[in-house]
């Protein structure tokens, strides 16, 4: 496709990235390379770039290829209408920003039919033309010629003038600017209840009579606003001071002291109300929006980042529950490669209360199949469930821990779920998904849909399609940053590895299936419809344990294996003792082993693999403990300092669960002695912390903590 701008220098003018370094990206980019294959293995082609900077440039890549194509739409619609001089398609072909190009398209867009294209059809638009130049002149005496048709007298005439008057004012491109401007200086959004919906809309009570500058407005608010909007509760206006910007119009426009001027000067005031701020307002509102949906799928995305790199146990033999009260405590019993051996129900709570055998179940279980962990659904009756378990003594030492439900009865409805275990109903299948969180929580959650995970506010509000495809990109990542045993992993799992997708992540599983496991990375171009392309983007974040080459257990890409064994052999050991040995890692000297294609970026990041090769980057689980005897809001009393676990990060602050069945809220301003822009920069998801109680309102169910007033 021929471009009329050169995409290169519109990256870089917008990214600050080198030219030579964008050019490689696109051109890997348009090659089928992924984001995470790219970051991790074609550094020197890139300049080293992460992910997320390959991330925004690709976003950015996409936008730029949907200006050129609304270019040539542009172009052909003008064409069509053999209104397009040669300074014009210059124009539209050097155009770098979409709102622009509307801008100048605007005079030309197909309209449905308004005031000014009536009053073109009554033969009006020369004495418009008269008014605008604003000669010297008795206008009625002008208008007295249009006069018949339609026309029945000389007021109507110039009706019809102003109001084409009003549309080439409104089609200005320095008009709009103006109003642009004034919108962005001084624009205030405004809030205000329907009437008659205050009952109905209580959630939204803040907002019944609120305002804010726009361009102050946090993503949070605004979306909590036109949900508001959408729900029919709130209706939302953008305000400026008008009268300046009649008066800059005025200014543009009205040139003398004419009795034309004046026709115009009334065409203006006229175009400004009616025309211009109401598709200015429409503008910056849908802008506002996509601004509000990027930041709230921003933090979705960290926040997914977090929860899916949140430390797992390992392979230990679990125990895992879905707590209830009338429904009872489902148990299951999975192994330590989350395969499921046994299940029931125990109903330790009202209205039952069978506490002794409950606690008599328990040990037996524990015992029986060599228990290590339990874990706890947090939902209904997890604190309940918590304290019981917690009371109990086993045959052995167990960890307790309590693991987030979310998502998990959307997985345990879902086709995935029904596949994996046609013979149970949603409760096993519900506290199958809890146990294996606890052991990976990457490889459970990837099988349920990100955005139903719970990690983030609004998520029905913003643009859909840019939220999942944002957090694809998360799980992607996540999943290729830690790295897939490809003979354990499911296909669900292994789709998101780098080159894979769903059918290769099939054909590997069937491979597995009809030959056993994998004793090789290449022994990989075996599985069916496995390319070269597919190949190289895989083979480096697929492990093999146990593999003859131990590189194959590695992040080091088969590509890199020459260089490795001429490492080895240049030190005199074999691979298998340069692996692991940090002294011996220590010792090469990789400007010796700088080629064309690998650079110092690359060997860099070998050697490091070598001392440290698969290594997890997430951390290990650990068992945390709410306050004894604090399980429902009536429980909490101002001043009270409690252990919490952080539960989700907005831009406003944090929601910290601390055992009471509703997560309470510290504000940005209450996080730390210092200033902070996002409380992303000192606080994790699922991070374990100590917070003060500061206010309790029960009957909206609103607590408000602190963690800077702990000490």
């Amino acid at each position: 496709m021929e471009y009329f701008t050169d995409p290169i220098s519109f990256l870089a003018g917008r990214s600050g990235k080198e030219g030579r370094y964008i050019r490689n990206l696109l051109g890997l980019l348009d090659e089928g390379a992924t984001i995470p294959f790219i970051a991790r293995y074609r550094k020197e082609l890139t300049g080293s770039m992460d992910e997320v900077i390959i991330g925004d440039l690709k976003a950015l890549y996409e936008q730029y290829k949907e200006l050129e194509k609304r270019k040539r739409a542009v172009l052909e619609s003008i064409g069509q209408q053999e209104k397009l001089t040669p300074q014009l398609e210059k124009q539209i072909r050097e155009c770098l920003d979409i709102r622009l190009l509307e801008d100048i398209y605007l005079p030309y867009k197909p309209k449905k039919q308004t005031r000014a294209s009536k009053a073109r059809e009554k033969g009006l638009e020369p004495l418009a033309h008269w008014l605008f130049r604003q000669e010297y002149g008795d206008v009625a005496l002008k208008a007295a010629p249009f006069v018949k048709g339609e026309v029945k007298n000389e007021g109507e005439a110039l009706q019809g003038a102003r109001d084409i008057v009003a549309e080439w004012v409104n089609e200005n491109e320095k008009a709009r600017n103006l109003a642009r401007r004034q919108v962005e200086k001084e624009g205030v959004v405004r809030s205000q209840v329907v009437k008659g919906k205050e009952a109905e809309g209580e959630k939204y009570r803040d907002y019944f009579d609120y305002s804010e500058s726009l361009r102050r407005c946090p993503s949070h608010r605004m979306l909590a606003i036109r949900r508001g909007e959408s729900e029919g509760i709130l209706k939302v206006t953008l305000t400026v001071g008008h009268e300046a910007a009649t008066d800059g119009l005025e200014k543009l426009f009205v040139t003398g002291r004419t009795e034309s001027a004046a026709q115009v000067r009334e065409a203006v005031g006229d175009s400004y109300k009616r025309l211009l701020f109401p598709s200015i307002e429409t503008e910056y509102m849908g802008v506002s929006k996509r601004k509000a949906d990027e930041e709230a799928i921003r933090v979705f995305a960290e926040n997914l980042r977090q929860l899916l790199l949140a430390p797992p146990l390992g392979s230990k033999r679990i125990l895992a529950m879905d707590p209830g009260f009338r429904t009872g405590c489902k148990v299951v019993c999975l192994d330590e490669t989350g395969h499921l051996l046994h299940n029931e129900n125990i109903y330790p709570h009202p209205p039952w209360s069978e506490y002794r055998q409950a606690a008599a179940k328990m040990a037996h279980l524990v015992e029986m199949y060599q228990i290590e962990a339990i874990a706890i659904g947090n939902g209904t009756a997890g604190r309940e469930t918590e304290t019981f378990v917690q009371s109990l003594r086993f045959d052995r030492e167990v960890q307790v821990f309590v693991v987030s439900e979310n998502g998990a009865s959307v997985y345990s409805a879902s086709p995935v779920a029904r596949e994996e275990f046609p013979q149970y109903d949603v409760t096993v299948r519900g506290a199958v998904s809890i146990g294996r969180r606890l052991m990976d929580p990457l490889a459970e959650l990837v099988k349920i849909e990100p955005k139903s995970i719970g990690v983030g506010q609004y998520q029905h509000d913003v643009d859909q399609q840019k939220l999942k495809e944002s957090l694809e990109r998360v799980v992607e990542s996540c999943v290729n940053n830690v790295g897939v045993n490809v003979n354990t992993a499911g296909r669900y799992l292994l789709r998101y590895v780098s080159g894979l997708g769903p059918a290769l992540a099939e054909n590997v599983e069937e491979y597995i299936r009809e030959n056993g496991a994998f004793r090789s990375r290449n022994e990989l171009k075996k599985v069916k419809r496995m390319g070269a392309r597919a190949y190289e983007q895989c083979a480096g974040f697929l492990r093999i344990a146990g593999a003859e080459n131990p590189l194959d257990n590695s992040a080091v890409h088969p590509e890199s294996y020459p260089v490795v064994e001429k490492m080895a052999a240049d030190l005199g050991v074999k691979v298998e003792e340069l692996i692991g040995n940090t002294a011996l890692c220590d010792r090469i000297e990789l400007a010796r082993y700088v080629t064309e294609k690998t650079g110092l970026p690359t060997l860099k990041d070998i050697r490091e693999e070598l001392k440290k090769p698969g290594r997890d980057p997430r951390s290990v689980a650990k068992v945390f403990a709410f306050a004894d005897g604090i399980t429902k809001i009536e429980d909490l009393q101002e001043g009270m300092v409690l252990p919490g676990i952080v539960t989700n990060i907005t831009n406003f602050g944090a929601f910290v669960d601390i055992g009471v069945k509703q997560d309470g809220l510290v504000h940005i301003s209450e996080i730390a002695d210092r200033y902070i822009a996002n409380p992303a920069e000192v606080l994790a998801l699922h991070q374990q912390l100590r917070v003060k109680v500061m206010q309790v309102d029960r009957e909206r169910r609103r607590i408000s903590l602190s963690i800077r007033q702990v000490e």
